[in-house]
C-alpha cells in the first residue's frame, strides 16, 4: 500500500486538474449557447453541461474511459474500430523500430568507443540527426522507399520508429562501454586479454547497467515515432491514424482515447523492459 499511495496521490491530482480544465474550456460553448438562447445558467448547471458534452473541447475522464470501453473491451479485437487492433498495429511497428534502432545504436557505440576516428566522424552526425523534425522528413523516407519499390507503411514506420530509437542507446551504450576505469584494463591486460576477451569480460557486462536504462527511453520514443510516422503517411491503422481520423471529423473524444491507450501501451513496454533490467542484472550480480 505504501508503494501504491504515491501514484493514487498523482493519479487523483491529475484527475482534479482534469476536471477542472475540461469545466473551464467546456464551458465557453455553453456560456455561447446560453446567451444565444437568452438563458442565464448557475454554475452548477454549467458544470453538468460540460460533462456530457457531444464534441467537448477536452472531455472530461469519465468520457475518455467510457470511449475506451466501448472501443477496447465492447468491441471485437478484429474489428477496425477497436483500440486494440489499432494498438496492435502501432506495437508491431514499434518492436520492429525499437530492434532496429537498437542494433544500429550499439554498433555505432561499440565503433565510437574503439575507434577514435568514428568517435569524430559519427557522433556530431548523430547528434545533429536528433535536431531534424521527425514529420519533416517522414514523407521523404515513404517517397525514397517508393522508389526503391517498397510500398506500404509498415517499413516506412519501423525506419522512423527506429530513428528516434537509436540515439539514446547509442549514447547510453557509449558511456556503458567506456565506464570501466584504466585500472581494470590495466589487469586484464596483465592477464593476457585481448581486445575481444576484453570486451565480453569488463566492457559489455559493465555497460549492461546503461544498456537498460538506455533500453527504456529508446522503447518510449520508439512508439513515439511510429505514431508520429502514422500521422503524415496517410496511414488508416494504427493509434496515430486513429488520431488523425479524430481531428479530421472532429472528434476529440476519439482523440484522447487514442491518446490514452498510447499511454497505457508506452507504460507497458517500458515496464516489461525494466522487468527484463531487474531480471538480468541480478543474474549479473548487480542487483543486490
Amino acid at each position: 500500500m505504501s508503494r501504491l499511495f504515491p501514484i493514487l496521490t498523482v493519479v487523483s491530482m491529475i484527475a482534479v486538474a482534469w476536471y477542472a480544465g475540461s469545466v473551464w474550456m467546456n464551458s465557453k460553448w455553453t456560456l455561447a449557447q446560453a446567451e444565444r438562447a437568452g438563458v442565464e445558467l448557475g454554475f452548477p448547471e454549467i458544470v453538468a453541461d460540460t460533462m456530457d458534452q457531444e464534441r467537448p473541447r477536452l472531455p472530461p475522464p469519465h468520457q475518455v474511459l467510457a470511449e475506451l470501453k466501448k472501443t477496447v473491451i465492447d468491441t471485437k479485437v478484429t474489428s477496425k474500430r477497436s483500440l486494440v487492433f489499432h494498438s496492435w498495429v502501432t506495437l508491431s511497428s514499434t518492436l520492429a523500430g525499437f530492434t532496429l534502432g537498437t542494433l544500429v545504436g550499439v554498433l555505432m557505440a561499440v565503433g565510437i568507443v574503439y575507434s577514435r576516428t568514428l568517435n569524430m566522424a559519427l557522433m556530431p552526425w548523430a547528434i545533429i540527426s536528433q535536431t531534424i523534425p521527425i514529420v519533416a522528413i517522414a514523407p521523404m523516407i515513404i517517397v525514397v522507399l517508393a522508389s526503391i519499390g517498397v510500398d506500404g507503411r509498415a517499413v516506412p514506420k519501423a525506419i522512423i520508429s527506429a530513428y528516434l530509437c537509436y540515439f539514446p542507446v547509442l549514447v547510453g551504450m557509449s558511456k556503458g562501454l567506456s565506464s570501466p576505469d584504466g585500472t581494470q584494463l590495466d589487469l586484464l591486460k596483465t592477464y593476457g586479454s585481448n581486445g575481444w576477451q576484453t570486451f565480453w569480460k569488463l566492457r559489455f557486462p559493465s555497460s549492461m547497467p546503461y544498456f537498460f536504462t538506455s533500453l527504456k527511453i529508446g522503447i518510449a520514443a520508439a512508439l513515439v515515432g511510429t505514431i508520429v510516422g502514422e500521422l503524415p503517411t496517410g496511414a488508416i491503422q494504427g493509434l496515430g491514424a486513429r488520431i488523425l481520423i479524430g481531428d479530421q471529423f472532429g472528434n476529440p473524444i476519439m482523440i484522447w482515447s487514442a491518446l490514452v491507450m498510447a499511454a497505457c501501451l508506452a507504460g507497458v513496454l517500458v515496464s516489461a523492459v525494466a522487468s527484463l533490467q531487474a531480471v538480468t542484472l541480478k543474474r549479473m550480480g548487480f542487483a543486490r
